[in-house]
């Protein structure tokens, strides 16, 4: 049995028509050998695909076109172990940046000192605006202390550093610092280098019984919440029952950490601005006396500028703006809210020949200083509000 076949030949830019004379023996046995070929081949294409470097079109490591032409299967092994990691990174990212947004959104609705410090500094300096760290309070007992709201941040890829202690105010902190590959980025603010994590706790059994009795009943509610810390912070609210204006009162008698800590939860206590990181304003000195000449009340405990012994590190800080606070009991009294730092690193000492366009964030000044937070904390005090307590 003869088939006619007609078909026109567009290969090469040619146009031939082009007869041949088929038989059915010759079309059945071609298509069994190309079935044979295709079942020995397909399992080491199937295999190869996994790899897909040989692949050009759309990553979806990286979201990106990809146009790696590889020769050997080992070397595309290594390419792939390779965008396994950056992938890891990357999607780490996205989550990072809009949990920074998450906590800023509600820290800057009620702090308009710190949107009008921002908007001073922008009007100033073109450079851009970074965080240098953020801050949270917490009570150290059932479940709600450091590791409730740090546990996040350790998921991110942040590490653990070094502890603070604060005898005199009952507490102590760790502090965190971010992947190294996000701490040179371009960008600003929550789109900006990861800022550091400041996380403190107050030492609750050190407080006098009755103080103790009154955090123990809101964190015991909440120790099935403490998981959730970082999403109660985004959301603005608290893991534990608004509290009465009662016990407030009791807990700013003994601690007014204690105080600021029940009302405002796990709410961000301070951003930090990165004053060596700005262009004209990059002087901490210089840069307070624009914000006082622009209405922005500075805390003046231990003076407006503190410093560490070794002069390295060198912070100022808003005082907290005043709230006013729905008590369980209906009592609307005005509470301290949240405040915005400045801390300028200097370049240490080993690295002093370096030119300024060399200097990095690891040529800097690193940690934190207790002198200098013992006095940063007086922010959110009664005394420097000019809030009179009954």
């Amino acid at each position: 049995m003869i088939f006619m076949k007609e078909r026109r030949s567009h290969f090469a830019g040619e146009d031939v028509r082009i007869i041949k004379n088929c038989p059915l023996e010759k079309i059945t046995s071609t298509l069994f050998w190309f079935l044979s070929f295709a079942a020995k081949v397909w399992p080491i294409i199937t295999v190869l695909r996994k790899f897909q470097p040989f692949s050009r079109g759309k990553s979806a490591f990286l979201g990106s076109t990809c146009c790696l032409n590889r020769t050997t299967t080992s070397l595309a092994l290594s390419v792939s172990a390779q965008k396994r990691r950056i992938t890891m990174a990357a999607a780490e990212v996205p989550l990072m940046r809009k949990l920074l947004a998450g906590f800023v959104k509600p820290y800057f609705e009620k702090n308009p000192t710190a949107v009008t410090a921002l908007e001073l500094i922008h009007k100033e300096d073109a450079g851009p605006i970074c965080y240098d760290h953020f801050a949270f309070r917490t009570f150290g007992v059932d479940g709600c202390g450091i590791d409730s709201i740090a546990q996040i941040f350790i998921d991110l890829g942040y590490k653990t550093r070094d502890e603070l202690r604060f005898p005199a105010k009952k507490l102590r902190a760790l502090w965190f610092s971010p992947p190294e590959h996000l701490y040179e980025v371009d960008g600003e603010l929550e789109n900006g280098p990861a800022p550091r994590i400041f996380i403190s706790e107050l030492l609750v059994d050190q407080l006098t019984e009755k103080s103790q009795s009154v955090i123990r009943k809101y964190t015991t509610a909440a120790t099935q919440y403490n998981r959730h810390a970082a999403t109660a912070s985004v959301l603005n609210t608290l893991t534990w029952p608004t509290p009465s204006f009662a016990d407030y009162q009791q807990l700013a008698r003994e601690s007014e950490y204690a105080a600021w800590t029940l009302v405002n939860g796990y709410s961000l206590n301070h951003a930090t601005v990165s004053v060596h990181s700005l262009s004209q304003l990059c002087n901490i000195s210089k840069l307070n006396q624009f914000l006082q000449s622009g209405g922005i009340k500075l805390n003046s405990e231990g003076g407006i500028l503190k410093v560490s012994p070794d002069g390295g590190l060198q912070q100022s800080s808003s005082v907290a703006d005043s709230v006013q606070y729905a008590f369980a009991d209906g009592e609307v009294e005005t509470v301290a809210g949240s405040y915005i730092e400045f801390a300028e690193r200097l370049v240490l000492p080993a690295y002093s020949s370096l030119k300024l366009e060399e200097v990095r964030e690891c040529h800097r000044r690193e940690g934190f200083e207790v002198g200098n937070a013992d006095k940063i904390f007086e922010s959110t005090s009664s005394d420097q509000m000019g809030i009179q307590r009954r």
